[in-house]
């Protein structure tokens, strides 16, 4: 018997009636399907987790600054302790014990991947296993999925990836959150200091805009503009930070005549937005619906195992090639209202466009843009059509011509002081038909940080060279305004690159290597934060620190735990073991390093306060050879000797209650004689 395993029951009632599996062994929602030679079960997302610290050692249980840094010889895993998920996990060992072959058909990605390798390890998978590898749940791709099944191996640097981020996260969450639970969290801990490895930087990257915020200093300006033939004209100048200066400038024109010194036409195009990626996508929503990026993860989620859209937890825009043909007949599933009038031109006959911009191999790695499958729209709730009605029409959209436009810039003079102004003209509006009187989502982000200002976009009347009239100068005060706060579409977006503001698409693209975490994990991050009463929204969308959050961001005094771009380079190095282009063993290191570093830096004491001598630096070296390796010197510490070749794996400690700290290394090593090895 074939077995396969999906990731939710109705992943694999789909899959079972696709195989012919149609006899249902089931009790409670645990159980399988059987038929035609297959078994097809199921796993309710993990089943197994990382074993917890006092799995490894019993005198981990205690939280205690003595056992830090934690750092297994060997990770495991174990079952999660829930009765209904270990039922379903012996119904999968069971299954698998008298399997020929199984059949991976977790979700195509990282986590899916991780998922499956632990239930498979955990039952003691011996046969062959194969992979189902599919960014949709129609049942044409189901098929095709199964008529080109993949090794299992072939997922073996996705397997590592995802195991070395979850061990990444368990070394640095288990060992910071105690670390600076015990060392600032007072007497009683009742709540334990959070620290994550996505986390934290998140969170730092919100208190560095909070306070960047309360310290800002208005400043007052003054811009030079008048009207004319009722257009407004901006001094070429710009900003006067000097009132006098500003004045004299209004003077120097007042009673002059205006003067049109240049008119210039630029005929141009405008692409339409590109398909969405799943951060884009929570963008949209958060600022066109309100909705947060939990729950537009959610939303898109459902309408993928509704077979609506294709796989959500994706940071790709772009298509791969060989879906072109398939285009037409996804297009034709959209002939329905509301998107009748709109698909309807694109099957007239004529071939559909093909655009670099949407289509490209380069871009693409595991799976293509969130896209409708071409399956009808029906039984979606109010929020899933309002999601599924931004990806269709930014699909459609994909195809239709550029918009043709006309940017036109008028130069002029008053006196000695020069004038511009600008304005764009829609000649033809090809994608824009599509959205309507609304604005495509990828056009109406917001600029971050931009004070506002008279829009650019409007229809001028028609200037011509040397014309010259009257007009109307003024000055207009102004006051600098301080950053916005974080929304989460835009927290999302500085998550996406590493805290960057990066406006151009194109570069945003390039960044997103680099980017705290990913797609599929940031919504989840953010509501950590909400939960653990870090953060909080404050009129309807800004997100503000709460002052534990504020206090957690200042306690830690390590850059690297709280730094966005560093963050970053750790999800860089996580993407290129994915490629094979990094062991994983060098990223454990790497971390391991880190926390022998960052329990030293936290546990270093803070000199002493002037007028009174400094204290010396710690840890000091004894010279005294180390009694258990023979390798290392005693070093004194702040609460005990500890032997310098920790790092090599020595655990030699001493407290000061066995001998006493003020003990010279001559009474050292006579008391080590009688003194009886800590570990």
């Amino acid at each position: 018997m074939i077995v396969c395993i999906a990731e939710k029951p109705s992943v694999a009632r789909d899959i079972a009636n696709i195989l012919g599996a149609t006899v249902r062994r089931t009790d409670k929602g645990i159980g399988h399907y059987e038929g035609n030679g297959y078994a097809v079960t199921w796993t309710f997302g993990h089943l197994c987790t990382l074993k917890e610290p006092h799995d490894y050692t019993p005198g981990w249980k205690a939280w205690s600054l003595a056992s830090l840094p934690m750092i297994p010889e060997r990770f495991g895993i174990k079952a999660i302790p829930i009765e209904h998920y270990e039922r379903q996990l012996a119904v999968i060992g069971e299954l698998v014990a008298g399997a020929e072959m199984v059949i991976n058909c977790g979700d195509a990605g990282q986590e899916g991947e991780l998922i499956q390798r632990w239930v498979l390890q955990k039952v003691g998978c011996k046969v062959p296993v194969r992979r189902l590898w599919i960014s949709s749940l129609t049942d044409e791709a189901i098929r095709e999925g199964f008529d080109k099944l993949r090794d299992g191996s072939d997922y073996q640097s996705l397997y590592e990836a995802g195991l070395a981020r979850a061990i990444g996260d368990w070394l640095l969450g288990m060992n910071a959150t105690r670390l600076y639970t015990l060392r600032y969290g007072g007497s009683d801990r009742k709540q334990p200091l959070s620290i994550g490895r996505v986390q934290t930087p998140t969170l730092a990257l919100i208190v560095e805009r909070q306070e960047a915020i309360e310290n800002f200093k208005s400043e007052t300006y003054w811009e030079l503009k008048t009207r004319y033939r009722e257009v407004i004209f901006s001094a070429d100048k710009g900003k006067y930070s000097d009132k006098a200066k500003a004045d004299a400038a209004l003077q120097s024109i007042t009673g002059e005549p205006f003067t049109i010194t240049s008119v210039k036409k630029k005929d141009g195009k405008e692409s339409a937005p590109k398909l969405f990626d799943l951060t884009s996508l929570q963008v949209a929503c958060n600022r066109k619906f309100g909705m947060s990026a939990e729950e537009t993860l959610t939303t898109v989620q459902s309408l993928y195992e509704k077979k609506v859209t294709t796989y959500p937890r994706v940071d790709t825009t772009y298509l791969s090639e060989d879906l072109y043909p398939k285009v037409a007949g996804i297009l034709r599933g959209l002939v329905i209202p509301p998107y009748l009038n709109l698909v309807s031109p694109l099957l007239s006959g004529a071939p559909i466009r093909k655009s670099k911009k949407v289509f490209d191999n380069k871009k693409v790695t595991d799976h293509h843009a969130i896209i409708p499958t071409g399956q009808s729209p029906s039984g979606l709730s109010e929020t899933e059509t309002k999601v599924f009605d931004l990806i269709a029409r930014h699909f459609i959209a994909a195809f239709y011509p550029d918009c043709l436009v006309s940017t036109t810039s008028v130069e002029g003079t008053a006196g000695k002081v020069k004038f511009k102004t600008s304005g764009k003209e829609i000649l033809e509006p090809g994608w824009r038909v599509v959205f309507e009187t609304e604005t495509p989502t990828e056009a109406s982000e917001a600029k971050e940080g931009e004070e506002g200002g008279e829009a650019s976009e409007a229809l001028l009347p028609t200037f011509t060279e040397g014309e010259t009239g009257e007009h109307i100068p003024e000055l207009r005060e102004k006051q600098t305004q301080p950053p916005k706060y974080y929304t989460e579409a835009t927290l999302l977006r500085a998550m996406e690159t590493a805290g960057k503001f990066v406006e151009q698409e194109e570069l945003r693209e390039a960044m997103k290597e680099n980017g705290i975490g990913r797609p599929s994990t940031r919504a989840n991050i953010i509501e950590t934060l909400f939960k653990r009463g870090y953060i909080v929204k404050e009129k309807r969308s800004q997100i503000h620190a709460t002052e534990t959050g504020r206090q957690l961001i200042k306690l830690i005094n390590y850059d690297l735990l709280k730094s966005a771009a560093l963050t970053g380079e750790w999800e860089y190095k996580l993407r290129q073991i994915e490629r094979r282009e990094l062991e994983t063993q060098v990223f454990i290191d790497d971390l391991k390093a880190m926390l022998y570093q960052l329990v030293q830096s936290v546990l270093a004491p803070q000199p002493a306060p002037a007028p009174q001598p400094a204290a010396p630096i710690l840890p000091v070296d004894t010279g005294v050879p180390c009694p258990q390796c023979q390798q290392g010197t005693l070093l004194r510490g702040r609460a005990a000797f500890g032997c310098s070749a920790f790092r090599e794996g020595c655990t030699f400690r001493l407290s000061y209650k066995e001998c006493p700290c003020t003990a010279s290394p001559e009474e050292l090593s006579a008391r080590l004689g009688d003194t009886p090895l800590l570990f």
